[in-house]
């Protein structure tokens, strides 16, 4: 049990939101529908329900929130997150308004999470206040959305919960058979406090038969309760909509923590709780390791943190696949739901987290479907190289259209909006993925042209022989047709016999001529060079098969 926090470190509010990214099995070909409404007709029965506008759904208490949310961001940016502008002079009868490229899902059943964070510790309650599925239009991403709260936890607790919840499947299993990494239990409790699902991460057959049978691991009980009626891509359930997992068990997350004095806390201790998500609380710090040295230009953004007694004391620690926002308890703007960062943290920070992941889960799923289509290539065969060239398409066209509708370097005027947006993109690195997507798309093409230009030089080559060996036939036509042969007045049986082994005799030399092609081409070659004497010339005629071999 890790002991580098004292006592007095309490966190008088937390509040953590888990965002897992999905890929979706592409649909059908000619399937009119998109994901989004084919999950629509799915949840019927069930407890998602569709939020057919977030901003008019809101209450009156909240949306000033969400007008703030809104007028933060670059009106290119609002354009995909909320739809384009609705006035009656923007739009022709011919140029509707678009709608917002995001359309999303709740249900409300779920009104709490028991868990308990490690063999030892007492089992823990905590708010469950949203639950979302966000899907994106011209992408086959879903991402779930679940955001927990509880208040007056002990630092350490709040430490193991942010490093073991959200794992989708354990990454091993103890002596005691209990999954090491991820939390001892989770247990879903409905509006009565019944318990809807429960964790299964000690089920070690569960998993090592998933992974042997379908070479990827199953997921965790109670995340597959959230998602239904999606259904895993590899399970035995029957289901419309399938996934994948786009990265590892580790899902993307950002938590809110309001601590009593946060400036009492040392560097070694800000350090284990900015590399929370991916240092283990008994593990000692590693202070060699490059994230250690570099952790405060690498992963801190310290616009609000003054370290005074005036204040203000607030601290971003962005490690990419997280962001922690720590601030002290006693300042009223830090805890304040609906002007200060706490409604911030909710809004204007979750949704730029929200798209530098949708710009990471996009690039990588872009990446596996070349991956893919580059597996299923065979050149030998012209149907997998047909559909190859369908395939490398398609994926060209979906990112010509997530480049021009999603990718953006700047999306707010708000220095810490931006800032925290550009910190997020280098963590993850999307930038280098962008770029190396886009290199691996002009590789493809290149191929895609030398490929259809070799084809069309050899249909070229093909007509050119073609073209110079029905010559005879053209001749001898021609020569019919001066009455060399007079059979003018003969019987039209005699007439039509004559045509009959003409047009025989003309097939048979144009397809001779396709078939040997290459080879008659290499003759009209070795004919035609006047720089070769012409006994040299008949002797590589005679010669051209062992020649060519």
């Amino acid at each position: 049990m890790n002991s580098y926090y004292d006592e007095q470190h309490m966190v008088r509010h937390f509040r953590q939101i888990i965002l897992w990214p999905l890929q979706l099995v592409p649909l059908p070909p000619g399937e009119p529908r998109s994901h989004w409404q084919i999950f629509d007709n799915l949840s019927a029965g069930t407890p998602w329900k569709r939020l057919d506008n977030e901003i008019d759904g809101e209450s009156d208490a909240n949306q000033d929130i969400r007008y703030k949310e809104f007028t933060v961001f670059h009106p290119y940016v609002r354009r995909f997150l909320y739809g384009e502008n609705y006035g009656p002079w923007t739009h022709g009868p011919q140029d509707l308004p678009g709608e917002a490229a995001i359309n999303i899902f709740c249900r409300k059943d779920v009104s709490a999470l028991r868990v308990v964070p490690r063999v030892g510790l007492p089992s823990f309650i905590f708010r469950v206040d949203k639950i979302n599925l966000i899907f994106f239009d011209d992408t086959s991403l879903v991402f779930l959305r679940c955001e927990i709260s509880g208040d007056n936890l002990p630092l350490t607790t709040v430490h193991e919960l942010l490093y073991r919840f959200g794992r989708a499947y354990p990454t091993g299993w103890n002596e005691d058979g209990l999954g090491i990494h991820n939390v001892s239990t989770a247990e879903w409790l409905g509006q009565a406090g019944e318990i809807l699902a429960t964790s299964d991460f000690s089920d070690r057959h569960k998993f090592l038969r998933s992974t042997k049978n379908n070479r990827v691991p199953a997921t965790a009980a109670h995340w597959t309760f959230l998602l239904e009626p999606l259904v895993f891509s590899v399970s035995e359930k029957v289901g419309q909509l399938r996934f994948h997992l786009v990265e590892n068990h580790h899902m993307p997350k950002i938590a809110y923590l309001a601590i009593d004095n946060p400036r009492s806390l040392t560097r070694e201790q800000w350090l284990r709780l900015g590399m929370a998500d991916s240092l283990h609380p008994d593990e000692p710090l590693p202070k060699h390791d490059p994230e250690v040295i570099n952790f405060e230009s690498r992963f801190c953004f310290d616009r609000y943190w003054s370290d005074t007694e005036k204040g203000p004391n607030c601290r971003f620690l962005c490690h990419g696949r997280t962001m922690f926002l720590v601030g002290d308890a006693r300042e009223t703007y830090f805890v304040d739901q609906q002007r200060g960062m706490l409604a911030q943290f909710r809004h204007h920070y979750f949704t730029v987290f929200l798209i530098a992941h949708l710009y990471r889960a996009s690039l990588l799923n872009f990446s596996e479907q070349l991956v893919d289509a580059i597996h299923d290539l065979d050149v030998r065969n012209s149907q997998s190289n047909r559909i190859f060239r369908q395939r490398i398409h398609m994926c060209f066209e979906a990112f010509l259209r997530f480049t021009h509708r999603y990718w953006f370097h700047e999306v707010s005027e708000r220095n810490d909006v931006q800032s925290l947006f550009l910190l997020f993109g280098k963590n993850l690195n999307n930038d280098s993925l962008y770029m190396e997507l886009k290199g691996e798309l002009r590789d493809m093409s290149q191929y895609l042209d030398s490929d259809l230009q070799r084809r069309q030089s050899k249909t070229v080559t093909q007509l050119t022989v073609v073209t110079a060996f029905t010559l005879i036939g053209t001749l001898t036509t021609g020569f019919l047709g001066m009455n060399l042969i007079d059979e003018a007045h003969s019987p039209l049986i005699v007439r039509w016999l004559y045509f009959i082994v003409t047009a025989l005799a003309s097939a048979a030399v144009l397809m001779f001529a396709l078939v040997q092609s290459q080879r008659l081409w290499d003759l009209m070659e070795i004919v035609s060079d006047v720089q070769k004497p012409w006994f040299l010339r008949l002797r590589l005629i005679f010669n051209l098969d062992r020649n060519k071999n």
